[in-house]
């Protein structure tokens, strides 16, 4: 697990007191569903041309990592930095270990494919960094990672595989 504590010692009129302070991210553990990779820069020239565009080509991987629960994604969204959004308006039920692909561009959505389609030819990832967010329909947060294409992807291949 990537969960990190830290702790600040204070010293304020001859007192020390100790906080401790939770990471920004702790939330993304509490969910069984959690983002397993992103690939951001889709291959080939951006193009977001419906017809003849790459933006099928740009996705982010959702999985189920419950051993036991099988999850519903209907109501759950999806966010990028700037605030672009999706949200999964259809049932999608995930089984302990299932994924689904969440494309860019228009398509035909599909359980036994595992993926559903933003129904937008337009790109959603920043290609030099972001940060991506997985809301439950409670409105909490599920998951979140912020990537830039230096440090995180340093293959540059365009994908970055979170959670295994």
């Amino acid at each position: 697990m990537r969960i990190r504590h830290a702790i600040a010692t204070i010293a304020a009129a001859g007192t020390i007191a100790v906080v401790a302070v939770a990471p920004a991210q702790a939330a993304e553990y509490s969910s069984a569903l959690k983002i397993k990779g992103v690939q951001y820069d889709a291959p080939g020239a951006d193009s977001n041309r419906c017809s003849t565009g790459n933006t099928k080509d740009e996705y982010l991987t959702i999985k189920n990592y419950s051993s036991k629960a099988t999850v519903n994604l209907r109501g759950y969204v999806v966010k990028d930095a700037a605030g672009n959004r999706f949200t999964f308006s259809a049932s999608h039920y995930l089984e302990p270990g299932d994924y689904v692909k969440l494309r860019g561009g228009h398509g035909t959505d599909s359980d036994a494919k595992n993926v559903v389609y933003r129904q937008n030819c337009n790109f959603i990832w920043n290609n030099d960094k972001d940060t991506i967010y997985l809301y439950k329909p409670s409105g909490s947060r599920a998951d979140v990672h912020a990537y830039t294409k230096t440090g995180s992807d340093p293959d540059r291949n365009g994908y970055i595989n979170y959670h295994g």
